[in-house]
């Protein structure tokens, strides 16, 4: 087997090492994955107006609470002086049972206040939790396609380390100079440094050189570098 013939089978080697990497980098589950969270993203982006909606509705709701709160803590206290015994004066017993009547009053305005904004308030919970169901399926697809993705890639590796493992004995049997110049056109052409002559054909770029060129290539030495005149390809006669 010839020196080129050695390169060939390197080539072949590398461009089976190429195609490898090709597929480990777009391998269909990461582009599956890409679509998953740009879905999440657009559902979330929708949750935000209703999540600051009801979010107002919360501090509203809890702001209201706590004047009721306040409001409870002086029906007690006027509660107390006007039942506690203590109470002399009937005027200041009806001046007291004037504010308990206006306090009772306040406090049932604001809890029908706090009623009308929990019923707001129930629609956008339903809402942002049938939103976050969704995302919940979602994400839970995404994490099975991950796990197929790492399956996946974990195959494409060790097929890539058989491959690369192979190249090593590749290597030795072809001339330095020569691999050094497999090595410079590599990147140039795609990946692909030498093809095979085959009648008047390149393999390389498949286009037929001209009878005149063939016959120059043929002319030349048996252990010869040479190119094609159109792609630039080592070649192999």
């Amino acid at each position: 087997m010839s020196a080129l013939d050695h390169l060939l089978e390197l080539q072949a080697n590398d461009t089976a090492a190429d195609q490898l990497r090709h597929r480990r980098a777009n391998l269909p589950e990461q582009a599956e994955l890409q679509r998953l969270a740009a879905v999440v993203a657009e559902k979330r982006k929708a949750f935000v107006e209703p999540s600051q909606q009801r979010a107002d509705l919360q501090r509203d709701q809890r702001r209201l609470e706590d004047e009721i709160a306040t409001v409870s803590a002086k029906i007690t206290s006027v509660d107390s002086q006007l039942y506690g015994g203590s109470m002399t004066s009937p005027k200041e017993a009806q001046a007291l049972q004037a504010d308990l009547e206006s306090l009772n009053r306040r406090r049932s305005t604001l809890e029908d206040q706090v009623l009308e904004l929990m019923e707001q308030i129930e629609p956008l919970d339903e809402l942002l939790g049938a939103g976050e169901d969704s995302v919940a399926e979602i994400e839970a697809e995404a994490e099975r396609v991950r796990i197929t993705l790492a399956e996946h890639a974990e195959e494409l590796d060790a097929e890539a380390a058989k491959v690369a493992a192979a190249r090593e004995p590749l290597v030795v049997g072809v001339d330095a100079d020569l691999l050094v110049e497999y090595e410079r056109l590599r990147p140039l052409h795609g990946g692909v440094a030498v093809a095979r002559l085959t009648g008047s054909t390149c393999l390389g770029c498949h286009i037929s050189l001209a009878a005149a060129e063939v016959d120059q290539l043929r002319r030349q030495p048996a252990d010869a570098i040479v190119h094609c005149p159109d792609c630039g390809c080592l070649l192999v006669r």
